[in-house]
């Protein structure tokens, strides 16, 4: 149960009504009509919901969990139901984690943007704000800054100079951007920076010459970017984060990078100037992306890896240097192998 100092739970809901909330590509039905009427007060993981409470099981890995939950209702692929405990109530689901998702977001909607400006905080004369912006103290807005409706900027945040930003959008403690254009609906966590000076040298004798980086960064709608990332303004052409995409922690991204659209980078991963990303492409954490390279449309990268070379669209990869994830695998088996060959040595 989520604990409600922190979280307010907004409704109890029907599981009829749960199941008519869920878009139709999610598959949804209840394993019995019987239980249509049961009420479910909120969500919680296998192990600790209880009999009021609805979770969800989609990975062999927890099975054990999900036959012995106490679960009063539990989303769940169609082939587990002969593995529920007695007493829970399914939904039955081709994408339970994605339902339970929605479920979870109509028991907890995100709070609503409470209109103001603080008096501690900072707004150029010349900055125009949308109706129903939130501007908490010790924020600075730039002048020339554009702000849209029911943004909420929180405390400490800068709002460079003739930076603009959407609607709906959730800018948090200690953000900075400028040199920016950011769309709708964008969520950036504490500690991101956006739009600093890429890196950008002109390395050698008698000192390294500053190339200035005379471009910006475009990130469009719906996107979410992690707490204390990174992402550079471009040298000359912008760089841009595409609709939809998904950033962890801690990521850093340089100058000149084309991130396509509903793209997951994980924590901890560096993308080096000028690369490009195509839609859906997944990154796993801690890995390093050299400059320049393309990576294809939906395209996979396996976490810790280093990728120095292009990646079609649609290949998985992984190791260091990355290469197709079967090969790389082939060879971590035959080193293995080698090496109990030797003794255990190499």
């Amino acid at each position: 149960m989520a604990d409600p100092a922190f979280f307010t739970r907004a409704c109890t809901l029907t599981l009829a009504e749960i199941v008519e909330r869920l878009p139709a590509a999610v598959g949804a039905v209840l394993a019995d009509q019987d239980d249509a009427h049961f009420v479910v007060e909120d969500v919680a993981p296998l192990s600790s919901a209880g009999p009021a409470e609805l979770s969800f099981f989609d990975n062999r890995k927890y099975l054990g969990q999900f036959r012995t939950t106490r679960a009063g209702a539990c989303v769940a692929l169609p082939r587990f139901a002969k593995d529920a405990p007695a007493g829970c109530r399914l939904v039955l689901a081709n994408d339970p984690y994605r339902a339970y998702a929605l479920i979870a977001q109509a028991f907890y909607p995100q709070d609503p943007v409470v209109p103001g400006i603080d008096i501690r905080a900072v707004v150029d004369e010349s900055a125009r704000l949308g109706e129903g912006v939130r501007i908490d103290a010790g924020a600075w807005i730039g002048p020339g800054a554009q702000i849209g409706a029911r943004t909420h900027i929180a405390a400490n945040a800068v709002i460079g100079a003739n930076v603009t930003i959407g609607r709906d959008c959730r800018i948090g403690a200690l953000v900075s951007v400028s040199h920016a254009r950011l769309g709708d609906r964008i969520i950036l966590h504490p500690g991101v920076r956006i739009g600093q000076d890429g890196f950008g040298f002109a390395m050698g004798l008698p000192s390294h010459a500053k190339v200035p980086q005379l471009g910006r960064v475009i990130v469009q709608d719906d996107v979410e970017i992690g707490a204390n990332s990174a992402i550079d303004r471009g040298a000359g052409p912008d760089t841009v984060v595409g609709e939809g995409s998904k950033i962890d922690n801690l990521v850093q991204i340089g100058h000149n990078v084309q991130i396509g659209r509903h793209c997951i980078l994980s924590g901890q991963v560096a993308i080096g100037g000028s690369t490009v990303l195509g839609d859906f492409v997944a990154v796993g954490g801690n890995t390093g992306i050299s400059n320049s390279v393309t990576i294809g449309t939906g395209a996979k990268v396996a976490g810790g890896s280093g990728v120095m070379r292009d990646i079609p669209a649609g290949a998985v990869h992984g190791g260091v240097p990355a290469k197709d994830i079967q090969e790389f695998m082939r060879d971590m088996a035959f080193l293995t192998r080698l090496r109990k060959a030797r003794g255990g040595d190499l």
